[in-house]
């Protein structure tokens, strides 16, 4: 065959060939100096630091709640948005979807899951007596009124539905009481509290049978921050006693009660110092609420949220409220009763999608450190920072952080100590439900550096299987390295989908966690089992959750 040219000349087939040989082996050759050149840059880019992480395993340095995971329900309606976007949708308590299977089984994976309900608008929220035939006001947007919204009302309907929903899903009930109830709604709030309809509310639940794990007075009433209102420290211990008699006195005949929280709000050390010290030991919980992030329109959310100096400043409300604990002599203990991080109600692809557990996580461990006992998330569902979508149910990034937490760091809590980059965090705790082993939480900020992780843990003992060869246990100063293959540990290694940091899917050694839509279950999080001696590989933007077993450490017995 021969190939006709645009001058007629006739030319051998076997030239074309070659030619065209030519030019595909050059075109291959630069195809490849291409992928050499990114796999270059690209392997440039992923650094790999070593590192060591040291715990003292000789004493604990906290205790929190078994059930130290707790997330919010609000009564914000459909119409609340924030920036142009309304991002509630029908996630309040007043008309929450309670049949739906993908709800009822995560809170169910807890078993138990604190449930907080209240926020802003419950100071505005009046509950429906027995006999009382006027119908149920719902809240609507006006400008003009206290909070821009109208006053709202608890059907005992509604109220039945939720304790039915709560009592299947074996959820632990903190109920938010309207503090403003016939009160004056100036900034500063005079005269006490009045507390009849708490007490009808208290007294139909009662009869109901339904259990109320605490009673809470007011939401963000206290201190210089106060929103809409605000009550002198004098006077919120004032009114925290009467809640106190009040619950002494309807439930008089139970011989566990419910315990009282307040106050509910921002931390301000003069005011929370002089409301523990004037409530006479009629409060068992002092809460708080975090914000640290600031509010959901800023654009640097996420700058802050890898900023460990950024994230390092959150503990110091942790710390003053301790000492004012410490100060009082009184028994009462701190939680965190509501934390979303960024106000008015999250960024959308921030608050809810994995970066944000980079915050949520190291706000658990910096609140276990300093003895706060619960933390409780805001939302469990609604916002832009619920552990659900509001929409589909599914969970968010940071519901899987929170159910790995609660299952795997026990009521102990470690000091850790990380030697390496700036931007790895460290937290451990003793393993749960076990007394042989312990727990650790890396969270690696940086998304240019992979880690090698070495773990020393101090005044260890090895517990090893019964053999010819091996004695019962081996004591040892660290960890690194014990002889045999029987010692492993389990990894559970959270990344975010293709890596992207703003996504809403999280992967779990490296497969996609996805509930199943039909029945609502929520999937197994099962480990990954390595040989304890290796160092633990912490990519970059990851968290691991590391559970070492079959060690005897003095700080967890």
């Amino acid at each position: 065959m021969i190939i006709k040219l645009r001058n007629d000349e006739l030319k051998p087939k076997w030239f074309a060939t070659e030619m065209g040989l030519l030019i595909g082996i050059f075109g291959l050759c630069v195809v490849m100096m291409i992928l050499m050149i990114k796999t270059s840059l690209f392997s440039e880019k992923i650094g790999v630091a070593m590192g060591n992480v040291y715990v003292n395993g000789t004493t604990s340095v906290a205790y929190i709640d078994e059930d130290f995971v707790c997330a919010t329900l609000d009564w914000w309606p459909p119409q609340k948005c924030d920036y142009g976007t309304c991002s509630w949708g029908d996630s309040s308590l007043l008309n929450l979807d309670l049949n739906n299977k993908i709800l009822l089984n995560a809170i169910k994976a807890f078993s138990p899951l604190k449930l907080r309900l209240g926020g802003t608008l419950q100071n505005k929220v009046m509950y429906q007596t027995q006999g009382d035939q006027k119908p149920c006001s719902q809240f609507t947007i006006n400008t003009s009124e206290f909070l821009g919204y109208t006053q709202g009302c608890l059907p005992m309907s509604r109220w039945d539905e939720l304790n039915h929903f709560f009592q299947k899903s074996g959820a632990k009930v903190i109920f938010g009481l309207n503090a403003l109830s016939h009160r004056n709604t100036n900034m500063d709030v005079i005269g006490p509290w009045n507390s009849t309809n708490a007490e009808a509310l208290m007294k139909y639940t009662i009869d109901k049978g339904f259990t109320i794990h605490g009673w809470e007075l007011g939401n963000e009433l206290s201190g210089f921050n106060a929103i809409g209102a605000s009550i002198k420290a004098d006077q919120y211990a004032s009114d925290t006693i009467s809640l106190q008699n009040l619950v002494q006195k309807m439930y008089k005949n139970f011989a566990i009660k419910p315990i009282v929280l307040g106050p509910g709000g921002f931390f301000d050390e003069n005011w929370f110092t002089e409301y523990v010290a004037k409530s006479n030991n009629s409060l068992q919980v002092l809460t708080q609420h975090i914000y640290n992030l600031g509010p959901g329109v800023d654009t640097h959310l996420i700058k802050k949220i890898l900023n460990p100096w950024y994230l390092d400043g959150g503990s110091q409300s942790f710390k003053d409220v301790q000492n004012i604990l410490k100060e009082s002599g009184s028994e009462t203990v701190a939680w965190v009763g509501e934390a979303g991080g960024a106000y008015n109600s999250g960024r959308n692809r921030v608050s809810n999608a994995f970066v944000f557990s980079f915050w949520y996580l190291d706000q658990m461990g910096m609140a276990s450190l300093y003895d706060t006992k619960t933390y409780c998330r805001q939302t469990l569902i609604g916002g832009n920072y619920g552990l659900l979508n509001t929409a589909t149910f599914v969970p968010n990034p940071d519901y899987y952080s929170a159910l790995l937490w609660h299952r795997l760091m026990g009521r102990r809590v470690l000091s850790a100590s990380f030697n390496g980059i700036k931007k790895i965090r460290s937290y451990a705790h003793c393993a749960k439900h076990s007394q042989d082993g312990l727990t650790l939480l890396l969270i690696n900020l940086d998304g240019s550096i992979k880690a090698k992780v070495g773990v020393s843990i101090e005044n260890v003992t090895i517990i090893m299987a019964s053999t010819p060869d091996l004695k019962p246990t081996q004591e040892t100063k660290s960890s690194r390295n014990p002889k045999g293959e029987l010692f492993r540990r389990e990894e559970y290694h959270l990344t975010a989908k293709n890596g992207k940091l703003n996504s809403n899917t999280i992967l779990l050694n490296g497969k996609e966690l996805s509930v199943n839509s039909t029945t609502g279950i929520i999937p197994s999080l099962d480990p990954i089992q390595v040989k304890l001696g290796s160092p633990i590989m912490v990519a970059p933007f990851s968290i691991v959750f590391v559970h070492i077993p079959n060690i005897h450490v003095p700080a967890c017995r």
